[in-house]
């Protein structure tokens, strides 16, 4: 059995493979750390590694020692300054195990938590855990650029990893039966005369026989000398590249850069909408994103713009759908693509066109999106949009998602209730 050790060295000459099984084995305590850590971070530099911290009594490994019960022997040094039963005062705070209970202390020393650093694809990684586009479902073949290998048959001429060794073999054992049939049948008779002479001893001739056992014998050395494999004889397995659906998906971000919309509401929009950007861009392959801000008009923009241009407006949530209606018509059709829409605002519409929007989703809208996501950013009560989507999500729940962000905290928990992976919801056909 062969053994392979893993010595691959990272740049600060620790042992990779001790690193991932580190990671590994405390995964949980890594992913709350990172949960923690995103909270923290500007806009900017989400995405970056991270220093993480945790706790370092959680590092404790697992040990054999004596039970508690029988009869043990201690010895024990001896000492001037205590006597059997004497009691011992606690030691003043801040000597302890590095907790930051307790007073400041000029003395005493202790271990704080266990910190290290990970890279930006660990970090993705444990941010991004467990999060999947829910009811992504494969589409038809055209303009696929997926492809599976498939069996089809065999051929004279391949690469040896795909050798078909038994039809090798079988071609070999044929092709040698067909240069050698007429040699066997000859030799055949031969040896049926060679018999029948010596059935007949007194009659025999001895030069016929002589001259019968050497023609045997050159005809033996004859099927000797062909070879028991050829290269005519190789057979490999002939595999065929069959085009599989395309799981192509695309989703619009609809964010609200109205006047009501504050500073911070814009900062805890752009922050959600950047960890779906994150999440999209790591995880799969073949998703376009379609940036939609709107006040009270909507336009379609680059990613530059989404997150940094500066006009506001009134608020007319329904332009922002209109348009994303049209583009869907025009550039997406849900016959080859994964349609999915996430939604951010403050909720503050006007009051007429709250039911337009509702209308719009209802007829147009979800009956072609897999999953449509609103998320409503304020510390106030709901406004009249909200009101208006509950009636969408109660009677569409599979397909119609909303939750409420009131601060900072609330961003990353409310991106995974959106984006968790559910049991069903895998790519399927």
């Amino acid at each position: 059995m062969s053994i392979i050790i893993d010595r691959r060295l990272n740049g600060k000459k620790k042992s990779t493979v001790n690193r991932q099984r580190f990671l590994r084995r405390y995964r949980s305590l890594v992913k709350e750390a990172v949960q923690d850590a995103v909270d923290q971070r500007s806009i900017t530099d989400v995405e970056s590694g991270s220093d993480i911290s945790i706790p370092k009594k959680d590092l404790n490994e697992p040990f054999f020692h004596h039970g508690q019960g029988g009869h043990h022997g201690h010895v024990h040094p001896g000492n001037k300054e205590f006597n059997s039963g004497d009691r011992i005062q606690r030691p003043p705070g801040g000597g302890g195990q590095g907790s930051g209970d307790g007073k400041a202390s000029d003395s005493g020393e202790g271990a704080d938590d266990f910190a290290f650093q990970i890279n930006r694809d660990e970090f993705l990684e444990y941010l991004f855990d467990d999060l999947e586009l829910p009811n992504l479902v494969r589409k038809e073949l055209k303009d696929s650029t997926d492809y599976k290998l498939k069996r089809a048959g065999f051929t004279t001429a391949g690469s040896p990893d795909r050798l078909n060794v038994v039809r090798s073999l079988r071609a070999a054992h044929a092709r040698r039966i067909a240069l050698s049939g007429k040699d066997r049948k000859v030799i055949r008779t031969l040896k049926r005369e060679l018999r029948e002479m010596e059935v007949s001893p007194d009659e025999i001739d001895q030069h016929r026989a002589r001259t019968i056992r050497e023609e045997i014998s050159v005809l033996n050395k004859k099927l000797k000398r062909l070879p028991f494999i050829d290269d005519f004889d190789l057979r490999f397995n002939n595999m065929t590249k069959v085009p599989q659906p395309s799981s192509k998906a695309v989703m619009f971000c609809v964010m609200d850069v109205s006047g009501s919309m504050t500073r911070e509401i814009k900062d805890m929009a752009k922050r959600f909408f950047l960890l779906l950007y994150l999440f999209l861009e790591r995880n799969y392959e073949a998703v376009d994103v379609v940036f939609i801000r709107h006040h009270s008009e909507a336009r379609e923009c680059d990613e530059n713009d989404f997150f940094y241009a500066r006009e506001t407006g009134g608020t007319v949530v329904s332009s922002a759908l209109r348009l994303a209606d049209e583009i869907i018509t025009d550039r997406y059709s849900p016959n080859e693509w994964n349609i999915y829409i996430a939604q951010a605002s403050d909720g503050d519409n006007w009051e007429a066109d709250s039911s337009k929007c509702h209308d719009i989703i209802l007829q147009k809208l979800l009956p072609v999106c897999q999953y449509y996501s609103y998320v409503e950013i304020t510390d106030r009560h709901h406004q009249n949009l909200w009101y208006e989507y509950k009636t969408i999500e109660q009677a569409h729940p599979g397909h119609f998602a909303m939750q409420q962000i009131r601060s900072y905290a609330d961003i990353y928990p409310t991106f995974r209730r959106l984006f968790e992976k559910k049991e069903g919801s895998h790519v399927g056909s």
